[in-house]
């Protein structure tokens, strides 16, 4: 049955989104102070966040302490090791506020923080938004998701859906499968980090069909030493996909350069 006032189902929502906000206030995403806007920072929270900004490696993403004004230069890091993904893209360094953020969507279930956390990296994205033809995100084993009660949820879905949405993009998370259970990355070296990800995915044969010769946009919270990024972008590329570039919210400070 359709109402009989078309306009009056919006500002029904109107009026209960202000009756909502009188009786839980928003606050910052970051700090849980108060805000004007839900999801949104508070002034002290923004200024925290050290945004990664140009000059910048156009491999890894990682920031350069000097703008040489000579065009865009590869890190020593990029000439050395070259990733297997194309580029790699993040919204701020990996800590402070930024570790706060991640940690807060990871570890505390605050679910709600994944959309200003992908509107952010919408901005910092774009240029690989701009060329990439679906997204899809790092997923976690099975064994993580039932039994860990950290893990609830995809992180990385929570951040790549939203960002498909916003640029229409197909959104693919069952095109990459983590078929090997890992040890936790943290406290290992890069070269351990890479040798515990050896054939950690793999794309599924029911989605191999629809990566073929597509350009991805990779996503995930955070980049650490890349080897996570570099085993799914492997994997996606034997799959069928024609490029990989990776997408995060945050990049670990020792990878600024």
């Amino acid at each position: 049955m359709r109402a009989a006032f078309p306009g009056a189902l919006p500002a029904l929502r109107a009026v209960l989104r202000e009756a909502l906000g009188l009786v839980y206030p928003p606050n910052c995403a970051g700090c849980g102070g108060a805000t004007a806007d839900p999801g949104a920072l508070c002034p002290a929270c923004w200024s925290a966040l050290r945004l990664i900004e140009a000059p910048l490696c156009p491999r890894y993403g990682t920031p350069f302490a000097l703008d040489l004004g000579i065009g865009p230069l590869l890190s020593p890091r990029a000439i050395a090791e070259p990733p297997v993904f194309a580029r790699a893209r993040a919204v701020a360094l990996y800590d402070g506020a930024a570790r706060s953020l991640v940690h807060r969507l990871k570890y505390e279930d605050r679910l709600d923080l994944a959309p200003a956390m992908a509107r952010m990296m919408l901005a910092s994205g774009r240029e690989l938004i701009a060329q990439a033809e679906c997204v899809v995100p790092v997923p976690l084993h099975r064994w993580r998701l039932w039994r860990l009660w950290r893990r609830r949820f995809n992180q990385a879905a929570l951040l790549g859906r939203p960002i498909a949405k916003a640029a229409a993009l197909p959104f693919r998370p069952g095109a990459l499968a983590r078929v090997r259970a890992t040890r936790s990355q943290v406290g290992l070296s890069r070269a351990a980090r890479a040798t515990n990800l050896q054939g950690a995915f793999r794309v599924p044969p029911a989605a191999r069909a629809s990566l073929q010769g597509q350009r991805v946009l990779l996503v995930d919270d955070v980049t650490t030493t890349g080897a996570t990024a570099n085993a799914a972008a492997r994997a996606l590329l034997r799959g069928g996909a024609a490029s990989v570039d990776l997408l995060t919210f945050a990049l670990v400070a020792q990878e600024a350069l």
